[in-house]
């Protein structure tokens, strides 16, 4: 598995062989790091910084970076030597000042010095290179940046932290030995063969087992890395974008007291008691006066079916309408909140949970509602979020199922292959390279 890891990776590994550089946080505050990496890094510190820094490795030392006489810039630097580095090559952070004209201007002394700008996702691109972590860790650098709840970040942590990895580990152990079990039996028949068939049962069954508990933590803790999507539908001018904007505690979509006015969907993204939530505003359901409104109604339709939870808002200060009934029995499936709004000028539907947009009742009832409807999905940060991870899993539970009605040797090994290959495609070990420089590509620049 090694030898096919190296040979098929060896192209971007020598690719790698460039010094690259790039800053690695914003640019524009009071400090900027940036970032080398490469075979000449040690060469390019010592030639653009005024003190030596690479014979103190992990110290953060006072120095300054020079163009020749001139200083570019005060600043901090660390030199990290290989492989006790990020990317388990020599590596230099500058912790430079963070101007825009600053950060410019050192970049062109790194490129002068010999440093390539670095590529998206370069630095981690090249810590799965050297074997620093697997590529779910890697992917899970991407979800700790663009965490947008505590428990998204918990869970981003603990997938870098290798709770991925170790659980997919345990199945392809588990795969490896009845694999090699059935190559045994294949080779040496009358040795082999009889406890090899004896075995399989058992063996298959705890793959199955373990990969179906997986795909389904996955699904559940989906929300843990893209969100919660609840979607806001009811019929026209019930409050359904005061409800957007009270819940962001922003006007976000525009409110007015014409039926209508909202035509297509809005999606915005908060955080309600540590649960990542994507609120999708929608165009209210009705007959269609125009074109306009008709694809906005369909678009409202559409964001019901793919939504986790549906927010069915009604007009609370009177009685219901047709087409009110008419929501209440399509959403009748769905996981829903009925919400009876503008329970400030009176209340006239029961059963509903009573708020004010314009008073605030209600509101943090409605947020706890939420939150509780998520909490399945909280209950293991470990699990699975990724869909591509997800996506294999399930063609790994596949392939185990088929082999479950081989008799064939053969075919039970060339199943169970492909059941390994699919495991390979998440941590990183059976995996194209064109699929590692996708993956890659979507990374910030400096991560």
């Amino acid at each position: 598995m090694t030898y096919l890891f190296i040979e098929r990776f060896l192209p971007m590994m020598n690719a790698s062989f460039d010094t690259v550089f790039a800053p690695s946080s914003a640019i524009g505050g009071a400090i900027a790091v940036i970032r080398v990496s490469g075979p000449l890094t040690r060469e390019i510190a010592d030639r653009i910084l005024d003190r030596t820094v690479t014979n103190r490795p992990g110290r953060l030392v006072h120095t300054r970076v020079k163009r020749g006489a001139q200083t570019v810039d005060d600043c901090m630097a660390v030199f990290f030597q290989s492989p006790k580095s990020y990317t388990g090559e020599d590596m230099l952070e500058l912790h430079c000042h963070g101007g825009m004209q600053t950060v410019r201007a050192v970049q062109d002394v790194l490129s002068e010095a010999g440093g390539v700008p670095a590529a998206p996702g370069e630095f981690t691109k090249r810590a799965f290179l050297a074997g620093k972590m697997d590529l779910s860790q890697a992917e899970a650098v991407m979800d700790v940046i663009n965490a947008q709840a505590d428990s998204s970040l918990l869970s981003a942590l603990e997938q870098l932290g290798g709770s991925v990895s170790r659980r997919i580990r345990a199945v392809e152990d588990t795969l490896l030995d009845a694999r090699s079990a059935i190559e045994a039996a294949i080779d040496y028949p009358d040795e082999a063969e009889a406890d090899a068939y004896a075995a399989l049962p058992r063996v298959l069954d705890a793959a199955k087992a373990e990969l179906s508990t997986l795909i389904e933590e996955g699904r559940r803790a989906r929300v843990l890395r893209d969100g919660l999507r609840v979607a806001i539908i009811g019929r026209p001018n019930v409050g359904k974008s005061s409800l957007l904007n009270a819940l962001l505690g922003e006007d976000r979509a525009i409110v007015t007291a014409a039926a209508g006015t909202t035509r297509d969907v809005l999606d915005e993204r908060l955080s309600i008691a540590g649960v990542p939530v994507r609120l999708i505003d929608t165009a209210g359901v009705r007959e269609a006066s125009d074109e306009a409104e008709r694809i906005g109604v369909d678009r409202a339709k559409q964001a019901l079916e793919s939504a986790d939870v549906v927010l069915l808002v009604l007009d609370g200060s009177m009685d219901k309408t047709a087409e009110d009934e008419a929501l209440l029995s399509e959403t009748a499936g769905k996981t829903r909140i009925i919400v009876a709004n503008k329970c400030d000028l009176g209340t006239r539907i029961d059963g509903a949970l009573l708020i004010s947009c314009k008073t605030g009742e209600g509101l943090e009832n409605l947020k706890a509602r939420i939150a509780a409807l998520a909490e399945p999905s909280l209950q293991s940060t470990a699990a699975i979020t990724n869909e591509r991870h997800i996506d294999a899993l399930v063609r790994a539970l596949e392939a185990v199922t088929h082999a479950e009605t081989q008799t064939d040797p053969d075919c039970i090994a060339t199943d169970l292959s492909d059941a390994l290959h699919r495991l390979g495609t998440i941590t990183g070990t059976d995996v194209d390279a064109e699929v590692i420089d996708r993956i890659f590509s979507n990374f910030c620049v400096g991560k």
